[in-house]
Formats: structure tokens, C-alpha cells, sequence
């Protein structure tokens, strides 16, 4: 196994990051290590790696941003990076103190991209009708139905064991970094759950998945991104139209209905409140666009 190979089978098992973000990681430390190896004209190993300079990071960097990469792309590398780096100390013993130096490009504050109440409410309908099998279809609901009638990531939902089939009025989540939270369900997430759970094949037990796939295998998040591109192609939604995107019209919607900021913070499992302050952009951003249409001079 090679160092990324480690690192990424760190990321997936233990950080159990999202698959699309393990690959990022994948497709950018394989570029960093093409770089390496035509610099130093061999293999890069562990020595290498701790004896790396700045300047040489920076040249990689540079090299990118000749190609064309914009400067969300070159953070992001660098990131990677990062990442890689801390894994190296913690599993290998490799300090590079140079890493310290180095410092990506400064990124503006970009807001989450909800969609609308009327958008959210299409996509569960949609998700009941387009499925053929109506215990898959039915899953699809509920799934949905958790991350934007609870807010959870699409992570925690797939990770529900079925122990939760009762439809029971709050969930005891795990979070990110071990955190934990209580979420409270409201009757249409506790409905579509039950309506789940009555129509589902397979054995639901605390040892067991909540969410099957149609093979019996825990639901898989590609499959459930998947059917969300089907959903939003079906509906004319835009691509920003995705299952993480329910999660932020969750908060959104709860602030523009008059929820307070704090239990928005606890419901969504966010450790500081300035993560979940971005919620208030944009709300301030939908109401300045609902303004300019009103107004008689807008």
C-alpha cells in the first residue's frame, strides 16, 4: 500500500468523509505526486516528504495555476495537502515544519445554495412517483424527507440504523468529529419513515441499516445523489439542486420563518455559530431579490 493509499483509506474509514470529497483528494495528491516525481526525478518516499521545502509546494501551486486553475481549485490542492501532511505526522512521525508556511489564496464567503420551499416539497412528491418498486420509492422519501425536515447530512442519514423504523419523535445523531445531537422529527418525517418501514423487505434491527439499497446493502450515497439528478432533471431544478442542498434549505427556510440562530446552530450539529451565521447571507440576499421585485422602482 502506498502513503495516499493510507491516507485515503484514513479518510474513508476512520474521518469517513464523503466519497466524492476522498476522491478529490485522490485525483489531487496523484497530481501532487506526478509534480514530485519530475522534480526530484524519482519516487517520492516518507524522506522525501519530510525534507519537502515551501518553495517547492509553491512551484507545484504555480505550475497549477499556468494551467488554468482558479483559486478555489488551488486551495482546495493545497488543502489536500495539508490533510496529507497531518496524516503523515499522526501515522508515520513525519513533522514538516515548512507545511506551516504555506498559506492559499484568500477565498470570499461563499453561501450555501438551498432550494426553495416549493422546490423541496416538488422533489419529495417527484421521489414518490418516479420509482417504480414502491418500497424504494418510499425510502427515497424518507430519506429526503430527514435532510430537509431534520437537517441531517447525507452521511448521518445513510448511517440511521433501523432501529429508528418505529418513526420515533427526536434521533440521537452522530455527527461530525463524534459530536452528538438531539433531533426532534415532526409528523411528516415521522410518516414517511413509518410509510418506509412498512413497505421495506428486509430486517430492520438496531444491527441493521435503516436504509437498504434494492440488492439488500446498505443505501449508498452515489445512489442517492443519483436519484436526486433524476429528480431535479425531471423537475428543471439546477444543478446546485442536490441531497446536501435540503440540508441548507432546512436552516434557511427555518430562519425566514422566524427560527432563532442558536437552535438552528444545535439542530444542524454546528460547533461554532459563525458556521451557521452564513444562513443569515442568505436570507438577507432572497430578500433583497423579493424587494427589488416589489418595489415600484426596482
Amino acid at each position: 500500500m502506498t502513503l495516499i493509499d493510507g491516507f485515503l483509506d484514513y479518510t474513508q474509514r476512520e474521518q469517513r468523509l464523503a466519497d466524492n470529497t476522498v476522491e478529490a483528494y485522490r485525483s489531487d495528491l496523484a497530481e501532487f505526486i506526478g509534480f514530485l516525481r519530475g522534480h526530484f526525478d524519482q519516487e517520492p518516499g516518507i524522506r522525501a516528504f519530510a525534507e519537502l521545502q515551501a518553495r517547492d509546494i509553491r512551484a507545484f501551486l504555480a505550475a497549477r495555476r499556468r494551467d488554468g486553475l482558479a483559486d478555489a481549485s488551488i486551495a482546495r490542492l493545497l488543502s489536500a495537502i495539508k490533510s496529507f501532511y497531518r496524516w503523515l505526522d499522526r501515522a508515520h512521525g513525519v513533522e514538516n515544519p515548512e507545511i506551516a508556511f504555506l498559506s492559499g489564496p484568500k477565498r470570499g464567503q461563499r453561501l450555501p445554495r438551498p432550494v426553495s420551499e416549493v422546490a423541496a416539497k416538488d422533489l419529495l412528491e417527484q421521489a414518490e412517483l418516479i420509482q417504480e418498486e414502491p418500497w424504494i420509492a418510499a425510502r427515497d422519501v424518507a430519506a429526503l424527507s430527514l435532510m430537509y425536515g431534520a437537517g441531517l447530512r447525507i452521511s448521518e442519514t445513510l448511517d440511521l440504523a433501523g432501529d429508528a423504523k418505529v418513526g420515533p419523535q427526536r434521533l440521537r445523531i452522530k455527527g461530525k468529529g463524534g459530536k452528538v445531537r438531539v433531533v426532534p422529527l415532526i409528523p411528516a418525517v415521522q410518516d414517511a419513515i413509518r410509510a418506509y418501514t412498512r413497505l421495506c423487505p428486509y430486517k430492520l434491527t438496531s444491527m441493521t441499516p435503516l436504509f437498504y439499497g434494492a440488492r439488500g446493502k446498505r443505501l449508498q450515497a452515489p445512489v442517492l445523489r443519483k436519484q436526486v439528478q433524476i429528480l431535479r432533471g425531471a423537475l428543471g431544478l439546477t444543478e446546485t439542486a442536490t441531497p446536501h442542498a435540503l440540508r441548507h434549505s432546512f436552516a434557511t427556510h427555518l430562519l425566514a420563518h422566524g427560527a432563532d440562530l442558536r437552535a438552528i446552530q444545535t439542530l444542524l450539529g454546528h460547533a461554532s455559530l459563525s458556521t451557521t451565521q452564513v444562513y443569515t447571507g442568505v436570507e438577507a440576499g432572497h430578500l433583497r431579490k423579493v424587494h427589488a421585485r416589489a418595489h415600484p422602482r426596482g
